[in-house]
């Protein structure tokens, strides 16, 4: 079966190309990091591509490769800033797979030793908090 094309106007390419806010708080010549405006645990964020693909099965080496390295950067800084026990990672590929918005991402989650994390339930964290979050990322780096 083939991939999907690439649609332009989903939410990511959209901030991407400035047309919706969010709270960035990396960016380098390939990525961008940005908040999870619906946190699944206090400093969620999501590493993005800044050019398009739909996912893990479109994107080509280089661009997996930028990915992965913003990842281990924000891993280790989330885990920093919100003096984390651990970090989750997670990454969908598809609707079969759990993916909800096609543009290639990555979630970095701080986790906590015998706390689980929220529920998706598609609720939108207050813009105070989120901006208070990437504060102590930025902080961080």
């Amino acid at each position: 079966m083939s991939q999907p094309a690439y649609d332009d106007q989903n939410i990511f390419a959209k901030i991407l190309r400035g047309e919706m806010p969010c709270e960035k708080i990396y960016e380098d010549d390939d990525t961008v990091v940005i908040m999870d405006i619906m946190p699944r645990g206090n400093g969620h964020c999501l590493v993005l591509p800044k050019r398009p693909a739909r996912n893990v099965l479109d994107a080509d080496d280089a661009m997996l490769a930028a990915v992965a390295k913003t990842t281990a950067k924000m891993a280790r800084t989330v885990k920093k800033a919100f003096d984390a026990d651990g970090v989750t990672i997670q990454q969908f590929n598809e609707s079969a797979g759990g993916q909800v918005v096609f543009h290639l991402h990555v979630h970095i989650i701080p986790r906590f030793e015998g706390e689980k994390m929220k529920p998706h339930t598609g609720a939108m964290e207050d813009r105070e908090t989120i901006a208070t979050n990437a504060d102590k990322i930025r902080a961080a780096l």
